[in-house]
């Protein structure tokens, strides 16, 4: 999608969601007085979510380098990089929003993964700062890591259906019952999600956990398609692989825990942007899965 696309998709969320959101705030009694931007939140977000799309790696380079140099024609109104750092924690909430509104829909099949979010190496746990008392000590089949978990459940087109984010050392099970209960249909994942009572419990909401079966459990029969289906499983790691190398929701460089969460909302919402994302084509490959 393009920067102008990107800016009137955002643009025209932000024209339904701005009166609301100041609303709830005064009524509540959270609103408080502000500096008035000469970028209006549109323009913030939309420089956000364009740092995932642009294949920059650092934002200070992007928006110093790029935005500063070669984007004052569309967003004529730029204030300097130390003041837009302070801008970017107020776009967290309509981000999230907006990233809600980008979800795609259930269609009766769908794949569930964890990936870690590393915050630092694993030498400097001792003396990190910023994620104190937030990020965990968590464990994958690659090793130990420190910083949190990305879950995710998205369809066979790619699409993301539901997405949470919990330290590391949170087990990959836990936050399934949240994550599935708008879905429906069968549900795939990996090794690390067997649980009888888990599977008990979606099963009373119409979804069924299909996994692979570890060594030192009975083999069963399965369907082909079911069988087929869960070795397709990759499509989600494939995600999570563009997410950390495309759209950079993970490094080291974070000063602060509120400007982390909109890095990495704002990764999701470029994925989802995206017009050609991972898909299985399961309407040309097996025509009697879908129903």
């Amino acid at each position: 999608m393009s920067l102008l696309e990107t800016f009137c998709s955002v643009d025209d969320f932000c024209q339904e969601f701005e009166p609301v959101w100041e609303q709830r705030l005064l009524e509540h009694g959270l609103r408080r007085r502000r500096r008035k931007s000469r970028l209006s939140l549109s323009e913030v977000m939309t420089i956000i979510i364009h740092f995932h799309q642009s294949g920059y790696r650092n934002f200070k380079t992007y928006y110093v380098n790029y935005v500063q140099q070669y984007l004052r024609a569309e967003f004529p109104g730029l204030v300097s990089y130390s003041r837009f750092v302070r801008l970017m924690s107020r776009a967290l909430v309509p981000l999230t929003i907006y990233l809600l509104t980008q979800r795609g829909q259930c269609t009766g099949i769908s794949f569930v993964d964890s990936t870690p979010i590393r915050v630092c190496h694993n030498r400097r746990i001792k003396r990190h700062k910023v994620f104190a008392g937030l990020a965990a000590r968590g464990k994958t089949s690659m090793g130990w890591f420190y910083g949190f978990k990305l879950h995710l459940i998205v369809n066979e087109y790619g699409e993301i259906l539901a997405f949470q984010l919990t330290p590391g050392n949170v087990d990959d099970r836990k936050p399934v019952p949240i994550l599935t209960k708008d879905l429906f249909g069968k549900l795939f994942a990996d090794k690390g999600y067997i649980s009888k009572d888990l599977f008990a419990e979606l099963w009373e909401r119409q979804l069924q956990l299909i996994t692979g079966v570890r060594k030192n459990m009975k083999n069963r029969l399965m369907p082909w398609a079911d069988k087929l289906l869960l070795r397709k499983r990759s499509i989600v790691e494939t995600i999570n692989d563009q997410l950390k190398n495309i759209s950079q929701i993970e490094h080291s460089r974070h000063r602060s825990f509120t400007n982390f969460l909109v890095n990495l909302v704002a990764g999701l919402i470029a994925y989802a942007l995206q017009p050609k994302k991972p898909s299985l084509y399961l309407h040309e490959t097996l025509p009697a899965v879908c129903p």
